[in-house]
């Protein structure tokens, strides 16, 4: 039963997204991907495409987010994303699909997609979502199952699951091939190299230590 209300979910996320894509258009009815010539690091946008001869109805299909990933033990979430690894078909198509599990009381914390849009679906649970917009407005909303919300492209936002007892579960589709993630926490408390401690301490008027404990709990 989850499976069938997963495929129904997904179906209706590509048709929003075929409403907003921001990736270029493909200039042929399909690329799909030639996952052996392809690398997870692409510097330009989609990866080569197979021989049209040899495309087949696979190359359109996936059971990637049919089961729920490991939850992390830092913010208790995991996100499992379609790729051209998982599901060719989708190269140069505008789009990406994802799957969100998250553990009772737990958060997707602040984080942004600096190339897409997103559209969610909860499916089970209950969250409260919500996203900042340039003049420092907080937009939130509780969801139920059945319910969605849209993340405006580049906007900071977040889910945070309500219930301390039913872990949730969530679709949602991005109208970019490769939308970029930025968390917030990370990219403050966790760069390569690290940000100076006196950025850090003046950014959010913390002293020395505050920032060695929140770096270290980070994996900074």
């Amino acid at each position: 039963m989850e499976t069938r209300t997963i495929v129904l979910s997904m179906s209706v996320l590509v048709v929003l997204l075929g409403l907003v894509g921001s990736d270029p258009d493909p200039l042929q009815d399909y690329c799909v991907a030639d996952t052996k010539k392809a690398t997870r690091e692409n510097f330009y946008n989609g990866v080569p495409c197979i021989n049209p001869q040899n495309v087949d109805i696979s190359h359109f299909a996936t059971s990637a987010l049919s089961k729920a990933g490991k939850i992390g033990l830092v913010f208790g979430f995991n996100v499992t994303l379609t790729t051209i690894f998982n599901l060719p078909g989708m190269n140069t198509q505008g789009l990406t699909m994802a799957r969100i599990d998250i553990g009772p009381n737990s958060l997707v914390s602040p984080h942004s997609h600096p190339r897409a849009s997103e559209v969610a679906i909860l499916l089970k649970g209950s969250l409260l979502v919500g996203f900042i917009n340039t003049s420092n407005h907080l937009f939130t909303q509780n969801l139920s199952p059945g319910d969605s919300f849209v993340f405006p492209k580049g906007m900071i936002h977040f889910l945070y699951n309500t219930d301390s007892k039913v872990q949730a579960l969530a679709l949602s589709g991005l109208s970019s091939q490769n939308p970029g993630l930025q968390m917030a926490s990370p990219a403050a408390f966790a760069t390569e190299p690290t940000l100076p401690d006196e950025v850090s301490q003046k950014l959010f008027q913390i002293n020395d230590q505050d920032v060695t404990k929140i770096r270290t709990s980070l994996g900074g």
